[in-house]
């Protein structure tokens, strides 16, 4: 097992940062309804867009994208293993999901797992920040953007030749994101998922 005691500690704390739902805090700053309760229910960008508009959805994309981006970074300064560095991306993508502060219903995890694969390659993030931003040009359903950007990253890394940690980080990462986008996935089969609107 190629961590140390101090990366053991970093996975720890990067969980927790994750566990920081920008979309609950936000909301709650700006006095509107907890995001688990209005629109689709998911404490995420997309559904403060609805919500609260776009302003207020940029600053919730941002917090979530800076919470995977982070520890990343920061375990990757300090010069811990592959291993580690891919760990604490996974640790915080999870506290998005499952937020200890938030009695774990957390978000879908589309822009902290952006914000880790930044982290872990940004190479590979704007590779699939390019197909995100095809695939939406095309539909215009964030779900289904997000869904085949996330598929495209593990590939990405294989072939830029990434760390087997590296990749299987992605991988797991992507499973957990394919779970939480069931009902959508559902809706897409259907063709009833509907197109991103957003209030000004």
């Amino acid at each position: 097992m190629d961590t140390s005691i101090f990366g053991i500690i970093f996975i720890i704390l990067g969980y927790l940062i994750g566990s920081l739902s920008s979309a609950i805090i936000l909301c709650r700053l700006a006095g509107l309804p907890d995001p688990r309760t209005e629109g689709s229910g998911n404490p995420g960008a997309t559904n403060v867009m609805r919500i609260g508009g776009k302003k207020l959805a940029a600053l919730t994309l941002l917090g979530d994208l800076l919470k995977g981006l982070i520890p990343v970074l920061i375990v990757r300064l300090l010069g811990e293993s592959a291993l580690t560095i891919s760990l604490v991306a996974v640790a915080a993508f999870l506290g998005h999901l499952y937020p200890v502060f938030f009695a774990f219903k957390g978000g879908k995890g589309v822009a902290t797992a952006f914000g880790a694969i930044l982290g872990l390659s940004p190479l590979v993030a704007l590779c699939a920040f390019g197909v995100w931003l095809v695939v939406f040009a095309i539909s215009k359903i964030s779900s289904l953007s997000a869904l085949i950007a996330a598929i495209s990253a593990p590939i990405f890394l294989y072939l830029f030749d990434a760390s087997g940690a590296t990749v299987w980080a992605v991988i797991i990462m992507d499973l957990f994101l394919i779970y939480r986008h069931k009902g959508n996935i559902e809706r897409l089969l259907k063709g009833e998922e509907g197109k991103l609107k957003a209030k000004k």
